[in-house]
């Protein structure tokens, strides 16, 4: 087998996990997944098989769709709803939505983000979450993400009791974008401590929950013999290339990966890297060779 299967993750599982289960329910070891979702976050993981783990990185690199719910009034350690309460701001009367909207619409575009100390992120060779684990402090890195929307899509409920303030919200980012440490800093741009309540993936790539599969309906259309009817082609994880018809006059060089002048391809408008069809099947990606001018050489072999 050879694809994406879009799984819908449950919570309660690591990403690993769905790994795990599939290799023995499909009864194949080369499986690899596309973006670790937090244990307590649900939605859309697409799983790739076989020849489909040599887009990995593509899906990784692809726009991801979240929906969710932020929460004003207190922080946490791990900066969601499962973490220890670290501080409190009480919130003493409703935040007019416009304020709220005001501040979400700020932080669209290029954003800077310090990664939660609970999280997978290495440095020094550990992962932060051990560092946090052990009570160690460690200076995390700074990255750079793109956030292209972030709107609230709830009116905000404010309970006096407890002093909190939540709203719904959706956001579509760039790779490595930390929803948690986007709704934290949301809340200090509004003046309170803050923590993401729920979050759920709802778009990977082009993957969407209709797309998706539970580990349980997985085991059950294998034990059917339908399973195959559920994978999607590997060329759905290339839909951010440029891509063009394989001219005949170079089949046999691409079919053993050599290189090719740029001129034998006809780009014209077409942006580098390309992939390279035969009908509706993608047979390679070439780029732009490194050190050899007016080269390119395949980056991708299928």
């Amino acid at each position: 087998m050879d694809g994406i299967l879009p799984i819908w993750k449950e919570k309660g599982m690591t990403s690993f996990d769905c790994v795990f289960k599939l290799r023995k329910i499909l009864k194949m070891k080369k499986i690899g997944h596309s973006g670790t979702l937090d244990p307590e976050v649900d939605g859309v993981l697409p799983i790739c098989l076989g020849k489909g783990t040599k887009v990995v990185e593509y899906l990784l690199a692809s726009a991801k769709q979240y929906k969710g719910q932020i929460t004003l009034g207190f922080a946490t350690e791990t900066e969601d709803a499962h973490g220890d309460v670290i501080e409190k701001t009480p919130v003493k009367e409703l935040i007019s939505t416009e304020v709220i909207d005001q501040a979400m619409k700020e932080m669209v575009g290029e954003l800077k983000q310090i990664p939660p100390m609970y999280s997978a992120v290495k440095v020094n060779g550990r992962r932060l979450y051990e560092y946090a684990r052990k009570g160690e402090e460690v200076e995390r890195p700074v990255r750079t993400v793109q956030i292209y929307a972030f709107d609230r899509t709830s009116e905000p409920v404010f309970d006096e009791v407890n002093q909190i303030l939540s709203w719904h919200f959706e956001v579509t980012c760039s790779k490595g974008t930390y929803i948690r440490t986007l709704a934290v800093d949301l809340g200090r741009n509004l003046g309170y401590a803050a923590h993401m309540s729920q979050l759920t993936r709802i778009k990977s790539g082009l993957y969407k929950p209709e797309d998706c599969m539970t580990i349980d309906e997985v085991r059950e259309a294998v034990e059917a013999g339908t399973i195959e009817e559920f994978i999607q082609p590997v060329e759905t994880a290339l839909v951010d290339f440029d891509k063009m018809q394989l001219p005949s006059a170079v089949e046999k060089k691409v079919a053993n990966g050599s290189l090719l002048e740029a001129k034998e391809l006809p780009l014209g408008e077409l942006q580098l890297p390309i992939a390279l069809y035969q009908e509706e099947r993608v047979v390679a990606i070439y780029d732009q060779h490194p050190s050899k001018k007016g080269m390119l050489k395949p980056i991708k072999m299928f």
